[in-house]
């Protein structure tokens, strides 16, 4: 109970520190307001008189020459009283008269009493003076306010700080710890429990930090079982030919011809699945290349609309993209590949003859969107939430050829260029699935 008290006083002892800092910030920024305000008054009544002693020097003379006239400031002391002194700026110098004299002649060509009207200058500024002062003592808790919205992050990291300097950990606190660590077995799913308040802070962070990694090694763990079950298949198939032609395909071309072509189609499925697999990798341990550049998804996607009339005979592709030339910043290879991946997928799905329809359009929050819709066997809700997954193959899928990767890969350009996926699937409908991507700063979107 003791130790609480005098953790709520410590705390209550920095709150106050951080007040008082807070205030005299604020009193600072006050005064310096004030500071600059007077020394502004003080430049506009020297501006004034300044401007009034050149204008009665033009008047008389028609020009401002320093090199010909003399310049001298004199009292007069047969200057009649005219009126009360009423200002206490100026008692006193009512007499003084400011002279200016042709060096040349010797003549006398202004001869002015400025102090005569300066003490109404310099009431009507002190006036002013005086409202400005108000106003900025008025905008103190303004300032207060402000100051401590700037000290807040550091409010919080000084609070912090002080909570862990707190902690009393002493070596018994340090060995309960390293037993609790100790203790952990691989495969135990059991969360670290230290049963001290003081450390409840620590046992929170190291719980969190377990979870972490046992997904993660969960993740690894699935992720390899599925990456060797997929490479089994093309294994086992290339040596099951290669057993074969060990045997008979000396003799029967047939079973040469069937042999070599099998072993290459597998060969080339391989292929195509270590290099996804190597991609995959890459993405996770932060080594994929991203080539940034102003590129436009009008252009992007018109290519591959042709690239697809070329490649696939057997659907009818359409193409929907708006006047406006929708640009993103973004790699132009990566963002293709991920649209290409859902035209594969999208003309493996769909029977022939029917429709594949690719678009660009703007979304909200100047955002930009790259479409693919078909008219394939659509996906049931369960199997739109695990899509993503690697090697994750609906049951309706399986009748056709993929490794399951291809998504994967595509989500994981496009969570890398900062956007997502929006899908919308019926069974026996089809399919639309949205890549949503910020634009280029400044573009104003047009919403389609």
């Amino acid at each position: 109970m003791s130790s609480n008290r005098n953790n709520a006083a410590r705390s209550g002892n920095q709150s106050k520190k951080v007040r008082s800092i807070s205030r005299r910030l604020a009193l600072s920024r006050v005064w310096k307001k004030i500071g600059a305000s007077l020394g502004k008054d003080i430049l506009i009544v020297l501006v004034i008189f300044a401007t009034w002693l050149a204008v009665l020097e033009i008047s008389a003379t028609g020009t401002l020459s320093p090199k010909d006239n003399e310049y001298r400031m004199e009292l007069d002391e047969e200057k009649p009283e005219t009126e009360p002194d009423i200002y206490p700026f100026t008692r006193g110098l009512e007499s003084v008269r400011y002279v200016v004299t042709v060096k040349s002649t010797g003549e006398t060509v202004v001869s002015a009493y400025p102090f005569t009207y300066a003490g109404l200058i310099l009431s009507a500024m002190a006036a002013v003076f005086m409202i400005q002062l108000i106003l900025h003592w008025i905008s103190y808790p303004i300032e207060n306010s402000s100051v401590k919205k700037i000290l807040k992050p550091l409010d919080n990291l000084a609070l912090k700080a002080d909570e862990l300097a707190r902690y009393d950990l002493s070596d018994n606190k340090y060995h309960l710890i390293e037993n609790k660590i100790n203790s952990l077995e691989p495969d135990d799913e059991q969360l670290i429990s230290l049963g001290d308040e003081d450390l409840m802070g620590i046992e929170r962070a190291m719980n969190s930090l377990l979870i972490r990694i046992r997904e993660n090694n969960r993740q690894q763990a699935r992720f390899v079982n599925d990456a060797s079950h997929e490479l089994r298949t093309p294994i086992a198939v290339i040596q099951g030919y290669a057993n074969m032609l060990a045997r008979w395909g000396r003799e029967d071309e047939k079973v040469l011809d069937e042999s070599i072509t099998a072993i290459q189609n597998e060969s080339e499925n391989m292929k195509h699945l270590v290099e996804q697999l190597l991609f995959l990798a890459r993405g996770d341990a932060g080594g994929m290349q991203i080539n940034r550049e102003d590129i436009s998804l009008n252009g992007l996607m018109q290519e591959v609309y042709e690239e697809s009339l070329m490649i696939d005979e057997n659907h009818i592709y359409r193409i929907a993209v708006p006047e406006e030339d929708i640009r993103i910043n973004a790699d132009e290879g990566l963002i293709k590949q991920a649209v290409r991946i859902l035209v594969d997928n999208a003309a493996k799905y769909t029977h022939e003859k029917e429709e594949i329809c690719l678009g660009v359009y703007s979304g909200a929050g100047n955002t930009a969107i790259l479409r693919v819709q078909d008219s394939g066997i659509g996906m049931k809700e369960h199997d739109v939430e695990h899509m993503f997954e690697r090697f994750y193959r609906a049951d309706e899928a399986r009748n056709f050829n993929g490794t399951g990767l291809g998504l994967s890969i595509a989500k994981l350009i496009v969570d890398k260029h900062d956007g997502h996926f929006e899908i919308v699937s019926r069974e026996e409908l089809g399919t639309r699935i949205d890549i949503v991507l910020p634009r280029v700063p400044g573009q104003e979107p047009v919403l389609q």
